[in-house]
């Protein structure tokens, strides 16, 4: 006798809406499990697992909404990396192919968005200029900026849910989830 959950296939799996009613589904909050999450035209985009797969949902949203309209879940009772890991590449091998999130695309899926890029040449410039403290308020500023787009585009997704950026990642020119 074993307590090892059995390994679903991805494709037997339902898809979930991503958001419903600008909600992410509240009954993942402090769920343990796999999910793999799908574009628009339910193109899988990326494969992984959490302890709180809520949280995740919502750190993948802020960073790629374009890319999370569905997502497909399964839950298991014990925390098991083993298990999890096991049930995210036999999904990952389903696939046929690694989705971009488990590939290419990792940094832009699993790392606080770098405001840094989108610096102006005179920000940029300035930046050379200033003494540290300086140097904080300048990607402040811009990590706002970005902060004010990527709020613009969840607010046209109509996500509903409070959305809160770490004030201290702001000053390093990062914007994650407080």
């Amino acid at each position: 006798m074993t307590d090892t959950p059995e390994t679903p296939n991805l494709q037997d799996l339902t898809f979930l809406p991503y958001l419903d009613a600008g909600e992410i589904p509240s009954e993942l909050q402090r769920k343990i499990g796999v999910y793999a999450i799908f574009d628009e035209q339910r193109t899988l985009q990326l494969v992984d697992y959490s302890r709180d797969i809520y949280t995740s949902l919502k750190q993948h949203l802020v960073r790629q909404p374009d890319y999370c309209y569905w997502v497909k879940v399964k839950t298991i009772e014990r925390p098991s990396r083993t298990i999890l890991e096991e049930i995210k590449e036999a999904w990952i091998a389903e696939n046929g192919a690694t989705p971009a999130g488990n590939g290419e695309a990792f940094s832009q899926w699993h790392e606080p968005i770098d405001a840094k890029p989108i610096m102006t040449e005179e920000e940029k410039e300035s930046y050379q200029k200033c003494d540290e403290l300086g140097q904080m308020k300048l990607f402040k500023k811009v990590a706002r900026r970005l902060e004010a787009e990527v709020l613009a585009k969840l607010e046209q997704r109509n996500v509903q849910m409070e959305i809160r950026f770490n004030p201290k990642k702001k000053e390093q020119g990062l914007l994650d989830l407080k």
